[in-house]
């Protein structure tokens, strides 16, 4: 979430984009909306992992990091060299976090 939040801002200062557009496109409520959710997957899966019983919190680590995975995956096309270096650093995360995800151990 920090990664994407950074792209944000960095392409805020380096003018990369048009207030109220998405690739060319007017801005909606529901896009907006979109994005609002995409954000708090991540702070919900920390709650989550905190409360949840270890094969579902597992289960449902793999499952969200890949869907963020395959998020980076399509969005990596079209932008700035900086946007592309945070998304393959999103993209070390979501493997990282399968990895770990796979790998639990119950002691």
């Amino acid at each position: 979430m920090l990664c994407y939040l950074l792209g944000d801002v960095l392409r805020i200062f380096a003018g990369d984009f048009k207030p109220g557009e998405i690739e060319g496109k007017p801005l909606t409520h529901n896009m907006v909306l979109l994005m609002a959710i995409l954000m708090v997957i991540p702070i919900i899966m920390v709650v989550l992992s905190l409360t949840l019983d270890y094969s579902l919190n597992r289960l449902i680590n793999i499952i969200v990091a890949i869907f963020f995975l395959g998020m980076n995956l399509i969005s990596i096309r079209g932008y700035a060299i900086y946007d592309k270096f945070l998304l393959f650093v999103s993209f070390g995360f979501n493997i990282l976090t399968i990895w770990c995800a796979w790998n639990w151990v119950i002691i």
